[in-house]
């Protein structure tokens, strides 16, 4: 389990209100049925969506058999005993990251010479055009202002 760093008070009907991130991301909505486990050894108070009996893989009700903490229908385990001989593990898909070529490094001295001459060439331009036509960004021109 990872810790969220998020608390809650009981009210004083002893109701907690389960915070929204969390709800969205288990999944749990407005009327949903919620299972409570216990560790008293632990002093751990645990919730999970309820799911009723069902078959973990489809859900269906029907010829159910338990295995290792859950439900498995009598259709998902003939599926599986068919495919087993089958059942390639699919090899991961590794995206390359396309790079963007870096531009080349221009020498703090020779960009705020460049700075100065754009400045005198056009002393009205604004900081996003010295940017375009050194090739920097903005606040790379406000902090080389600074240094002149």
């Amino acid at each position: 389990m990872k810790t969220t760093g998020m608390s809650r008070p009981l009210d004083s009907l002893g109701r907690i209100v389960i915070p929204k991130e969390i709800r969205l991301t288990m999944g749990i909505y407005a009327g949903d049925s919620l299972e409570f486990f216990v560790d008293p050894e632990a002093c751990l108070l645990s919730v999970s969506k309820y799911n009723g009996v069902s078959c973990k893989m489809c859900n269906s009700i029907e010829e159910l058999t338990y295995f290792k903490n859950s439900f498995l229908c009598k259709n998902c385990i003939q599926e599986l005993k068919e495919n087993n001989s089958d059942y390639k593990i699919p090899i991961p898909v590794v995206r390359k990251t396309i790079s963007k070529e870096k531009r080349p490094s221009i020498p703090l001295d020779q960009q705020l010479e460049k700075l100065r001459e754009l400045i005198r060439e056009n002393p009205n331009a604004k900081q996003n055009e010295y940017a375009q036509q050194l090739e920097v960004s903005q606040s790379r021109i406000s902090m080389l202002k600074k240094l002149l």
